[in-house]
Parts: structure tokens; sequence; C-alpha cells
């Protein structure tokens, strides 16, 4: 049975595990000894608490045929680059801020696939949009996307389905866009629009930075991705960050030096806490325009998942983590082994790959719907 090591076991990486499971040996490591509690007793699962920070990966990794990087966005690129060295694959979904192409150079000197970024957005976005690039002329991309709780509750009206500290970097981060074959840069949150969907109504949108390497691997003249929130709740994040609370700039109080992202962070998140059980959603349009066999057509995919009440599995951490495990399949499987860096869209160029991948998501029920419009 092959040996896969899943490096961060939070609430995408227990879906990740638990899923992987069934064909292979998976090994998780945490330094959170609740969060690696949460696996125990799961058949062809294994938990180490482990500081994920403080190791030396080659022995580590040792023995394993491929490594998951579920960790925070943070310690995303020093971790993968650590991974690459020991010169095994890898599939990433921490998605730091860092350009992964950075370590292009390394991981094609140690011949290593390194799929970066796979999880819902960015991911099955990238994917999607890699294979309409291949077989029409697209002139437009647009993807929403945002996970909820189901019930809202005053006043953020929000939980976070992964790492609460990634969420915030959403909120700080400059948004880049591309518009007329230019890249624009916003700040975040800007932009707001209201939006209504089938089956929940009317969501808010805003700028994040959520394209990355679409950017530069597709030569696409409009790209934008935005977030989706329930409306009001951007009002709310505005204030946090203008006032400063999402500063990384230290300021002195009483003789002591604070963080002030430290300290938004720590009352944050219990208040954006998931609860085991609580019901979530994950809501995502995808809108591709441009020209097939010299037609003018419009696709749209849409993505309305909700909670695995029976297996505890949140909907974030589903269509996160499924992504990443059809693509890790691919990978073990020796169905895609491309060197170097590896983001998805490159998945996506290639039939069996994409068509692989929604399946494998459908088995799961995490079903894209897809719509076609002939556009006068």
């Amino acid at each position: 049975m092959q040996k896969i090591a899943l490096l961060g076991a939070g609430r995408v990486g227990h879906a990740i595990a638990c899923d992987l499971a069934a064909n292979f040996s998976v090994s998780a490591f945490d330094i959170d000894n609740t969060a690696l509690s949460e696996l125990k007793g799961i058949k062809n699962v294994e938990t180490y608490q482990i500081d994920l920070q403080n190791v030396d990966y080659n022995n580590l990794l040792n023995g394993f045929d491929m490594a998951i990087s579920a960790v925070p966005g943070f310690m995303g690129f020093e971790t993968l680059k650590r991974i690459i060295h020991t010169g095994i694959n890898v599939v990433d979904i921490s998605f730091f801020p860092e350009d992964p192409f950075e370590l292009n150079d390394t991981a094609l000197a140690k011949g290593v696939c390194a799929v970066v970024d796979c999880g819902v957005a960015p991911g099955m976005g990238n994917i999607i949009l890699g294979r309409y690039n291949e077989i029409m002329k697209v002139h437009s991309y647009e993807c929403l996307v945002g996970g909820l709780p189901v019930e809202r509750q005053w006043p953020y009206q929000y939980k976070a389905g992964f790492s609460p500290i990634d969420v915030i970097e959403e909120y700080i981060r400059p948004a880049r866009f591309i518009q007329n074959g230019r890249m624009v840069i916003k700040e975040a949150l800007s932009d707001p629009e209201l939006i209504r969907f089938d089956h929940i109504g009317t969501l808010e949108s805003f700028n994040t930075d959520g394209l990355r390497t679409l950017m530069y691997t597709l030569k696409i003249p409009n790209m934008i991705e935005k977030t989706l929130r329930y409306p009001g709740s951007i009002e709310y994040l505005r204030v946090l960050r203008d006032s400063g609370f999402f500063s990384h700039d230290p300021v002195v109080i009483d003789g002591h030096s604070i963080k002030p992202i430290d300290l938004t962070s720590r009352l944050l998140f219990p208040l954006w806490k998931l609860e085991k059980g609580e019901a979530d959603i994950t809501v995502m349009r995808i809108t591709i325009k441009g020209e097939a066999d010299n037609s003018k057509t419009e696709i749209a995919f849409y993505l309305h998942d909700r909670h695995d009440e029976m297996n505890q599995i949140s909907s974030m951490a589903r269509t996160t983590g499924y992504t990443c495990t059809a693509v890790a399949n691919l990978v073990l499987k020796g169905a895609y082994l491309n060197p170097g860096i590896n983001p998805p869209e490159y998945l996506g160029r290639q039939k069996e790959h994409y068509d692989f991948i929604l399946n494998y998501l459908k088995e799961r029920n995490v079903i894209y719907i897809k719509e076609v419009k002939d556009v006068q």
C-alpha cells in the first residue's frame, strides 16, 4: 500500500485523510493534538504530534510515496520548499502568498511533481478554465466563490471553513485581476456587488486576490475572482481593517509590543469557529465567455454544496479536500507526473485528467452543474 504524509490535520486535512485512507496508508502530522485526536481509530491513518516548522524533512518524509501540504498559508511556501528538497511528489493546498514558480527550478532539478493551489478556488476553478482554454478562445473568466454558515449569526454572519488566519489574509492582501489584458491592483474588499443565487438568495461579492497563477499562465484579456459573503459583512471587515486591527505592525501598550492582528485573531477566531456538526455551504459560479466553432459562447458552472452531516465533514473541507485527493490519486497512479511547479490549470489541459477529477468529485456528491449558452 502506498504511503502518504499529510502535513496538517485541520478541518480540510481531516477530510483529506479520511478520503485517502480508503486506498492508501496515511500518516498525519500536526502540532495540534486536538486535531490529530479526531483521526484516531480511522483505519489506515496514523497520527504524529510534530512541530512542522522545526523538523528535519528528510527524516520526516523518508519512505513516503507522496506528501500533501495542508498547513496554514504563512507556513506554506517554506513547507513546500522543504518537501521538494526531499525529492518526493507533493500536492499543496496551503495557498501561501509567495510565488510558487520561485521553486520551479528546484522541483525540476529534483524531478518532483508539485501541484499547488489544489483546492476549490483557487483549484477547481483553475482546472475548469484550463480545460476550456484548450478548446475555445476565451475572452473572459469570472469566479465568484464563498464558504458560508447556513445559520447567519450577528455580527459577522461568517464561520471559517479553513485556517482563520488565511481568511484574514484575504481581507488585507491587495487584489489583482486582469482587465483588457492588463493587471489591475485594488485593495481587498473593494467593488462590492449584490448577486442573487438560487437556493440561497442574495450574496455580496468583493475583490480578493484569488487569480494567483492564472495571471501568468493563461493569456486571457479579462479574468477576475471575487469572494462571496452574506450582505452587510463587508462593512464590519472594512471597519476592522481600516482601523488597524488587521495590521502586522507592532504597537506598544504599557511597555509590551503586540501586533494588532495577533490580538484580533485571538478575539475573532472563537467567533469564527465552525463547530462540529454546524451546517455550512460552499457557493461558486464560474462564467467563461469566448468563441468556439466561430460562435460566441458563454459557459457557466455552478456549485452549491452542503456539509456531510453523516460523516461530520464541512462543505469547505469537502470541496477543497476532495479536489486535492482527486489530484493526489492521479499523481500516485502515475497518470500525472509532470516535473516542476504545476498550478491546477495545467491539469485541465488534458481531457482525461479533467474528466477524472470531475467524476471523482461527483462520486463524493460534489457536483458542478454546467450550462452552455449561445451568445448573439
